[in-house]
């Protein structure tokens, strides 16, 4: 169920600008497809705005992964929107960061990562966690 809910919240960023260009559809289908899910059920999602709802339970891992996949789709079409950092700064508050989250994730992740670069990058946003 937390990659559903993970889908729904990145469908609502690509959605912000009420244009969702082919590469941020592409990268949220991938995810979709990883998951198990369809091409049709993802893009079913794309038909409506959904609730900011993050599940209770989430590993830091998972956590990581939700934010961690938002701030690399809101840079992937390399336009950033105000809306877009509002919207991912208020996911990583219910996902328990502390608000500097947001300055270190901006500056760190990019549309392509190196796996050592995304693990050292989910070593130093662990820091961020509130406990």
């Amino acid at each position: 169920m937390s990659a559903l809910s993970q889908l729904k919240l990145l469908v609502n960023l690509a959605l912000i600008d009420d244009e969702v260009a082919e590469r941020e559809k592409n990268y949220i289908t991938n995810i979709g497809l990883a998951n198990g899910l369809s091409e049709q059920d993802v893009e079913y999602l794309f038909n409506q705005k959904h609730d900011i709802i993050v599940p209770d339970g989430l590993t830091d891992d998972q956590k990581f992964d939700y934010v961690f996949s938002l701030v690399q789709l809101m840079k992937i079409d390399e336009r950033l929107y105000q809306e877009e950092i509002k919207y991912c700064s208020r996911v990583a508050a219910k996902l328990g960061y502390k608000q500097e989250v947001m300055f270190e994730l901006m500056l760190k992740v990019s549309a392509t990562m190196k796996k050592a670069e995304i693990e050292a990058l989910r070593q130093l946003i662990a820091t961020f966690l509130v406990k």
